[in-house]
């Protein structure tokens, strides 16, 4: 079979003609089109670390050095790799690769609740609590069918809101489209999948056996049961369960200890830098679709930081830039980064303000303006996209709905936005509003 070159490998070979012979004696022209082919059969896929609380875009990425102190914060803009961009001093690791990724200055949301504004930003419709619009992962499990021996999209971390929908969920498409939902630390010494731990010490022939077993009385029961969706998506569930229990691929996937101490030491030991670690394995063993929780912290919305911000960005911004350069760097390394979309993204900003919270000074909850960053799969990278005013509190220019980026997500995973499911006796559109961002593309 012969060896796959990359785009970078082809163009660093200099001065060849288009009709010329190369290294592996195939045309340049050949080569382009075998790598056409390839990209064909090569889906795109996503990691996307969610900043859940809303992280700060102008102590981040958006910073306003001219600004009063009560604006600007206790940060000061660094260069980049990249000539003109200037990002936070405490994202040095980010600064040395931002060609491998674009930010979005200009993004808002119709919101500036949790709950709310994480289903939002998952989905790219309004919350339902209704009919629900499914999460962009779940839409690629309905549209795109898997086929290889491991769940098509994963949750790394429980991220639901205890009033509000399950984020990247379903939603009107139904149980079996929602996530492989991982609760474990994957930096915990005993970390384990719990369908592979029933697995342990059983024959897989057994398994085999079960598996036939289980599927009659499965059929025996829908033919009994009025609630068909729900015998259905429990079918589903025990199908997952035993295709994981007897899959080998997915086993390793999951099992860090494959993996070097020193490229473990690279992404961070702590939650966020080894699920980020686990995401890109699970990537390599055909996952489609990997959510992150993005911060090492105690509770839910840990980047939700009303009081104390520059004491907890203190903490959680190393974590943030080791752990999502690396990623990008190990992805660019194996030749991955081109088929695999990174996202890091909060569901909101901060306030342009600093508070005078008694408990020390912080930002409160601000939808009206924030930044995302995407980088490789398929998006331009290196670009900045939008800005906002002098004080980062509304966009200035080239404003970006949340909408429009998940509508160009979905132009990335080559997915239908305009494909109708029925559901309560209703015709939905999967995603009614949202322009691709033409830009990054």
């Amino acid at each position: 079979m012969p060896s796959r070159v990359n785009r970078r490998e082809i163009f660093a070979m200099g001065g060849v003609a288009v009709g010329a012979i190369s290294p592996l004696g195939l045309s340049l022209a050949n080569v382009l089109a075998r790598e056409s082919e390839r990209c064909k059969e090569s889906p795109t896929n996503v990691i996307f670390m969610f900043l859940q609380g809303g992280a700060s875009h102008l102590d981040m990425y958006d910073m306003k050095p001219q600004m009063p102190r009560e604006v600007r914060g206790k940060y000061e803009p660094a260069a980049t790799n990249l000539p003109g961009l200037r990002l936070s001093d405490r994202l040095p690791e980010l600064s040395r690769c931002a060609d491998k990724f674009s930010l979005i200055r200009s993004m808002h949301s119709y919101t500036s609740k949790h709950g709310e504004g994480d289903v939002h930003l998952m989905c790219g419709s309004p919350l339902d609590k209704n009919l629900q619009a499914p999460g962009m992962g779940a839409v690629l499990c309905h549209q795109q069918k898997q086929q290889a021996p491991i769940p098509a999209f994963v949750h790394l971390g429980d991220m639901k809101h205890p009033a509000y929908s399950a984020p990247g969920f379903g939603g009107f498409l139904g149980r079996t489209t929602n996530p492989y939902l991982i609760k474990q630390d994957p930096n915990a010494v005993d970390f384990s999948v719990q369908e592979f731990e029933s697995a342990q010490g059983v024959d897989v022939n057994r398994l085999s056996g079960r598996k036939h077993l289980l599927r009659a009385l499965d059929r025996f029961q829908a033919a009994r049961e009025l609630d068909r969706d729900a015998v259905e998506a429990q079918d589903a569930f025990t199908q997952r369960a035993l295709d994981l229990a007897t899959s080998r691929k997915a086993k390793q996937a999951f099992d860090l200890s494959r993996e070097s101490p020193t490229l473990r030491d690279a992404y961070g030991r702590n939650r966020v830098g080894q699920g980020m670690l686990l995401a890109r394995r699970l990537v390599e063993a055909g996952v489609r679709f990997v959510t992150i929780q993005g911060y090492v912290d105690t509770g839910i919305y840990a980047w939700d930081h009303h009081w104390g911000i520059f004491p907890h960005l203190d903490q959680q911004l190393p974590i943030y830039d080791q752990s999502y350069a690396a990623l990008l760097n190990d992805l660019d390394q194996r030749g991955l980064l081109e088929s695999t979309l990174v996202i890091t993204a909060g569901e909101f900003g901060r306030t342009p303000k600093i508070n005078a919270n008694q408990r020390g000074p912080g930002r409160d909850h601000w939808g009206r303006c924030f930044s995302l960053t995407l980088g490789g799969g398929g998006v331009k990278t290196g670009q900045v996209i939008g800005s906002s005013d002098r004080y980062g509190a509304v966009p200035e220019s080239s404003p970006v709905s949340v909408a429009d980026f998940v509508a160009t997500v979905y132009h990335v995973l080559g997915m239908d936005p305009n494909a109708k499911f029925v559901a309560q006796g209703r015709e939905i559109t999967m995603l009614p509003e949202g322009t691709v961002v033409k830009g990054l593309i």
